[in-house]
C-alpha cells in the first residue's frame, strides 16, 4: 500500500463518519459531524500540496520548493472552522433551552 492510498482512505472513514453523524435526529452528533468534515477537508487540501520534506519555500537556484499556499489556508480554516463550532454549539444549547429537547427540528419522535 502505498501513502497516497493510505492518507486517501483515512480521508474517506473520516468524510463518511461525519456524514453518518450528520444524519443523525440530536444537534450534537450534528455538530460533530460538521467538525468532522471540516477536519477531512482540512486534511485534503493539506495532502494536495504535495509538500516536499526539507525543501524551502522559496525558489533558490533551480531547487525543488514547497507550496506554502496548502499549510496558509489549512490554517485559515481551522480558526473559521474552530469559531464556526463554537457558534453552533452555543445555538444548539440555546435551542435545547427553548425547546427542552435537543432533537434537530424541535420535537421528539413519537415512540
Amino acid at each position: 500500500m502505498t501513502l497516497e492510498f493510505i492518507v486517501a482512505t483515512g480521508i474517506g472513514w473520516v468524510t463518511a463518519c461525519g456524514i453518518y453523524l450528520m444524519l443523525r435526529a440530536r444537534s450534537y452528533p450534528v455538530v460533530i459531524g460538521l467538525t468532522l468534515i471540516g477536519y477531512a477537508v482540512n486534511v485534503f487540501i493539506f495532502a494536495m500540496g504535495r509538500l516536499a520534506v526539507g525543501a524551502p519555500p522559496i525558489l533558490r537556484d533551480g531547487a525543488a520548493v514547497s507550496d506554502p499556499l496548502p499549510q496558509a489556508l489549512v490554517l485559515t480554516a481551522i480558526v473559521i472552522g474552530f469559531a464556526t463550532t463554537g457558534f453552533v454549539i452555543e445555538m444548539a444549547l440555546r435551542s435545547r433551552h427553548e425547546s427542552e429537547t435537543d432533537h434537530v427540528d424541535g420535537e421528539e419522535p413519537q415512540r
